[in-house]
């Protein structure tokens, strides 16, 4: 009796537990919303009119014309990056102002309409050429100077002057002085005139002189007289094996300056007597005459004034002589 009570009761909990499963599981489907049926007519609009289009018609369309537009695609994290950054105010540097810079001035080249030119060259036997091409200067009388040498010249049609200087020091300066006080200068160096002596008379105008030198014990018009009329130059580009004369100067110019350098070698054992003289003529006569005279010492030149006081007119035709001048220089007349 106590086992069926058991299995009655037993079977009522089962009942009970059955029960409320089926309790719970009918109340979950109750709470589900039942599906909204919405008739067709509410969905869409029916068509007005309805065309019957071909089948065909569709397939040649193309598939562009059929396709929806592309919407437009938000940007990508890629291309955002890309951006500028947005800068404060405050983060902005200030700028410096440039002040307008002026256009530079233009520089023209300023070109000489007269150039002058001066070039020097030494040539054979311690000579200095010399060319001068000043075009502004033509036909006309120039100084030339050298260590107190000093002479005229005349440009040519084209204002050039081609000659020839002896030189006086080894470190020669050749200046030019033109009509209006202008000048020109160059300088060269001359070696050779170590090996050599000279001796120089120089003077202007009327107040002439003539030097000799006389080799091998000659006197007047002998064989060794070197003078203005015998002056024993020597070939160009050959040594002088003597002593030879060079005129300088041009007696046509106004006021010439004239002068005549006597050369000879250094060593030589036979030392050559030089001698200066000056002519009583018309237009020396009675008056005085100046002139300087030149001469090489080691490193410079001695310059020498010379003032003669000339005879009377009825002298014409004489002569007077200056001798020994080298070292000593007196004064001798001659008839």
């Amino acid at each position: 009796m106590a086992v069926d009570m058991k299995r009655k009761l037993a079977r009522g909990i089962a009942v009970i537990a059955i029960a409320l499963g089926a309790g719970q599981l009918v109340q979950g489907m109750s709470n589900k919303a039942a599906p909204v049926r919405v008739a067709e007519d509410k969905l869409a609009k029916k068509p007005e009119k309805l065309e019957r289009v071909a089948a065909t018609d569709i397939a040649t369309k193309p598939a562009a014309a059929l396709a929806e537009p592309a919407q437009p695609k938000p940007p990508l994290l890629a291309e955002a990056a890309t951006l500028p950054a947005v800068v404060t105010p405050a983060e902005v540097a200030p700028v410096a102002k440039i002040a307008p810079q002026e256009p530079a001035p233009v520089v023209q080249a300023v070109v000489d309409p007269c150039p002058v030119t001066l070039e020097l060259s030494t040539a054979e036997n311690a000579l200095i050429s010399l060319t001068l091409v000043a075009p502004c200067h033509a036909n006309e009388r120039v100084v030339l100077k050298h260590a107190g040498l000093t002479v005229t010249a005349k440009t040519t049609v084209t204002g050039a002057l081609f000659t020839d200087l002896p030189a006086l020091v080894q470190d020669a300066t050749v200046e030019v002085m033109f009509k209006d006080n202008s000048a020109v200068e160059a300088a060269i160096s001359v070696p050779e005139l170590a090996t050599l002596r000279r001796f120089a008379v120089q003077w202007q105008q009327d107040d002439a002189f003539q030097l000799h030198g006389f080799e091998a014990d000659s006197d007047f018009g002998g064989a060794g007289d070197v003078t203005a009329a015998t002056p024993h130059q020597p070939a160009a580009g050959v040594p002088a094996k003597g002593g030879f004369l060079s005129v300088l100067g041009d007696a046509s110019t106004d006021l010439p300056m004239l002068a005549q350098v006597y050369t000879y070698p250094k060593d030589s054992a036979a030392k050559p007597e030089i001698v200066v003289e000056a002519a009583v003529t018309e237009a020396t006569c009675g008056r005085e005459v100046l002139g300087q005279t030149l001469q090489t010492v080691p490193g410079a030149v001695k310059i020498t004034d010379m003032s003669l006081a000339m005879p009377e007119c009825d002298a014409i035709g004489d002569y007077l002589v200056l001798k020994n001048l080298v070292p000593d220089m007196t004064i001798a007349a001659a008839n």
